[in-house]
Parts: C-alpha cells; structure tokens; sequence
C-alpha cells in the first residue's frame, strides 16, 4: 500500500459545482478507480485559496498510470475541467505533496 497526496486549484465561485459533481460521481468512474487499485480517497478544500487537497491509498499492484488512456476518466476529466486549473488534455494539474509527518 502506498500513500499519495496531491494538490489542485478551483476556479474562483464553483465549490459548490464541485461538489454537486462529486457527490453524483459516476458509478462507471468509481470502478474504474477501484479497480485501478485506488481506495480510500479523500479531497479537502482550503476555502481561503481554493486549494484542493487529495489524499488516496494505492494497492500494491496499482495501474493507475494508465488512467490517461481511459475513456471514462477522459471523459470525467472534460467534465470537470471548466471548474479547476487543467493541462491541455483537461487533466488537472496535480502538485505533489511530499509526507513531512505520520502517525498511526
């Protein structure tokens, strides 16, 4: 199991979109990830600069490389892509953020 934190930018006045979209997320999108090897995956919101903070687990034996090529999260990716800072694919950009501290 390995850890992955990242962070994403919104655009300003769409939190609420959001998290419209991602509370209705497509059940097809949702296999996808689970099958990819992704679980326990959580985004937070800093509400002052409109980061995004996303925190998932990944199984040992993870593809989630190969999401890129996947039509179901091409297609996510489209949908979302008027709501946060995107790459010319739609895919968001993605900080990553390194583990300073952790305790179990």
């Amino acid at each position: 199991m390995t850890v992955h934190a990242f962070k994403m930018q919104l655009k300003p006045g769409v939190v609420e979109e959001y998290r419209r979209r991602h509370d209705e997320i497509w059940p097809q999108l949702s296999t996808l990830l689970s099958d990819s090897g992704i679980y326990d995956y959580s985004i937070f919101l800093d509400e002052e600069t409109l980061s995004l903070f996303a925190v998932l687990k990944l199984r040992e034996d993870n593809s989630r490389e190969t999401l890129p090529d996947h039509p179901v999260m091409r297609r996510w990716w489209d949908y979302m892509a008027p709501l946060m800072e995107v790459q010319p694919s739609n895919q968001p950009k993605e900080w990553p953020l390194p583990l300073l501290f952790h305790m179990d």
